[in-house]
């Protein structure tokens, strides 16, 4: 039942393999830019300072539809309670107190920072801002109705304009975050960003974002002294050459906004750089290069009053290790319990499909750099590997991955279960082994592995996972530094929240076969 590709048994030749496109060819399909779009058209052709208004302009609607749909069900439907005949108001008559609903609900907006609209913000934050808020502005409007107007108001169409502001505003944002993630494949929305050191501090920026594209950042590439890192590429972002080429850069590339993160040795190049961006009229910020150390991997001590800084741990040790752990065994044997029938069928399957194990084991690098035999279903002819030095000219990834949109050598069911990640369902049975996570890096080969610059290794540093932060930021489609870069993000910022919001959006991107092959 089980194979090994890691040993060669016989001798094959890729001649009768249908092979297609070039890797070149494939890969400039890929990365056409998307086809023009009305909606985004007409998005752009709007001033970008006009949409903190249009925003303001689109809550105060909407606070006002909420407030009307309360009094329609409390005067009209009458839920719960039905309205004695003596207290029945029209319409008109609330209209003040509706306008100037709307009038403090914006003001309380302001005062708990649901202005200014943050990009990065998630949904639910925005959401419980959004609801406090509602809940205190017409707490104070209760307050003043009752001073003015005693018994007059019905109070339970405060309540309802309450929940009702926090429901439409709360599908109002879930609908502006879709927007502008759609927006984004069209550059609208974005600023563009130039890196100016590409170090430990600026490979954190680059982690960042990639990991967070919901700050509508684009970073166009970078620049450093250094010989080797001013001319590699790392990922899509680009190298653009030493430092003196700055100012044609930002003018080339119209740069939005510049982020220095350069050694605190060179202040005098910062300020310069600084001088030279206030010229142009381009945002400038500085990462303070301490320690090249984030607010995740740094704490606070004393010493009778003296701040002591120093590095926290990884962030999943300790009692943080003991609850991922616990997740990994209860859900995912529960996953396994709910998937075995399906998982049979698969298994079915692929032994009619084809000649051949149903399962194979390949050796692949877990934690701290310790070997694994890691489970799939078969999906490709059993002497795939052999094959493989036959493709090399057809690799359409960079670094040292292989991968191929239209791979000869997957069978007909095994086409089906990459596209869909069905193959990787035998790896709860390493989740159970506790040789990996339901959520954590790509467990990578160890010819992958001996590849890695120094930086790379940190991605080691935990167990690698069935799913995690690359697969739903678009999976083949990343090259090996972005999925690198997003990985070692993952392992400095984890929090049980992240492991629950990628397990969340592993569903959709499964379903939809983004970046799969």
């Amino acid at each position: 039942m089980f194979t090994e590709f890691t040993q060669p048994s016989c001798m094959a030749s890729a001649d009768n393999l249908p092979l297609r496109e070039p890797a070149t060819e494939a890969v400039a399909k890929s990365k056409q830019q998307p086809h023009e779009s009305r909606f985004a058209a007409m998005v752009g052709a709007v001033p970008a300072r006009s949409w903190p208004f249009l925003l303001v302009a689109l809550d105060a609607v909407l606070i006002f539809a909420a407030f009307v749909t309360a009094y329609a069900l409390r005067y009209q439907l009458q839920w719960f309670l039905s309205v004695d005949p003596a207290f029945q108001l029209p319409f008109s008559g609330y209209i003040p107190l509706g306008l100037s609903t709307v009038l403090v609900t914006l003001i309380a907006f302001r005062f708990s920072r649901v202005y200014p609209y943050q990009p990065g913000r998630n949904w639910l934050e925005e959401a419980w801002r959004i609801a406090t808020a509602s809940t205190a502005g017409m707490m104070f409007i209760i307050v003043v109705s009752l001073a003015f107007r005693p018994m007059l108001y019905s109070r339970l169409v405060f309540l309802y304009t309450a929940l009702l502001v926090t429901i439409y505003l709360s599908i109002a944002r879930s609908i502006i975050w879709w927007a502008r993630n759609y927006l984004r494949r069209y550059d609208i929305g974005v600023q563009r960003v130039l890196l100016v050191g590409a170090g430990d501090v600026g490979r954190m920026v680059m982690r960042t974002v990639a990991a967070r594209p919901d700050y509508g950042l684009k970073l166009v590439g970078f620049l450093d002294d250094h010989p080797a890192k001013s001319n590699t590429d790392v990922g899509r972002f680009k190298a653009l050459g030493p430092l003196e080429n700055a100012h044609d850069v930002i003018e080339r590339n119209a740069i939005d906004r510049v982020i220095i993160c350069l050694p605190w040795q060179t202040h005098r190049t910062i300020q310069r750089l600084l001088r030279e961006c206030e010229q142009m009229k381009v945002s400038a910020y500085v990462v303070p290069d301490l320690f090249q150390l984030t607010k995740n991997q740094m704490k606070v001590e004393e010493l009778n009053g003296i701040p002591l800084l120093t590095t926290r741990d990884i962030s999943i040790r300790g009692w943080n290790l003991v609850v991922k752990r616990s997740f990994d065994l209860v859900f995912g044997s529960l996953m396994g319990l709910f998937m075995l029938p399906f998982m049979l069928l698969l298994a079915l399957a692929i032994r009619l499909d084809s000649a051949g194990p149903i399962l194979y084991s390949q050796e692949r690098v877990g934690k701290n750099g310790k070997c694994f035999r890691c489970y799939k279903f078969r999906s490709m002819v059993t002497n795939a590997d052999e094959l493989l030095p036959q493709m090399t000219d057809l690799n359409e990834s960079s670094g040292p991955l292989f991968k191929m949109r239209n791979d000869p050598r997957l069978t007909r069911v095994g086409r089906v279960i990459r596209r869909y990640s069905l193959d990787e369902l035998p790896q709860l049975i390493n989740v159970l082994n506790g040789e990996m996570s339901l959520i954590g890096p790509r467990p990578n080969l160890p010819s992958e592995v001996d590849h890695y610059q120094e930086w790379m290794k940190k991605r080691l540093s935990v167990c690698p996972g069935l799913t995690g932060l690359w697969q739903v930021s678009g999976r083949s489609d990343l090259t090996f530094d972005e999925m690198v870069l997003l990985d070692i993000f993952y392992v400095e910022n984890w929090s049980m929240g992240m492991d629950l919001s990628i397990l969340l959006r592993s569903i959709p991107a499964v379903i939809q076969a983004r970046g799969a092959y």
